[in-house]
């Protein structure tokens, strides 16, 4: 591999921007050097969903998080998490 180009310096991260979408990093980076990055105090990304509940059940699931003092959607996440992770343990 040649030697990688010098990597220019930029002003704005727009600039940044506008510049790798015209340019190969390739050209440079030497990624067969890169190591592989460690965020951990990044928070997990969520993904919202639709889900149909009866009403019945909506409606106990609320009471149920209204006396542990927590969103419903917060108590669902965590019974949902929990069960899957009793799943996997078995």
């Amino acid at each position: 591999m040649s030697k990688p180009k010098k990597m220019p310096e930029f002003k704005t991260e727009a600039e940044e921007r506008e510049f790798w979408e015209t340019h190969d990093s390739t050209d440079y980076l030497d990624w067969s050097q890169a190591k592989p990055a460690s965020f951990p105090k990044l928070k997990p990304s969520t993904k919202t969903i639709s889900l149909r509940l009866p009403e019945t059940l909506l409606d106990r699931i609320k009471i149920e998080a209204n006396k542990r003092d927590m969103p419903y959607q917060s108590l669902i996440k965590a019974w949902l998490a929990d069960d899957v992770n009793d799943s996997r343990r078995t």
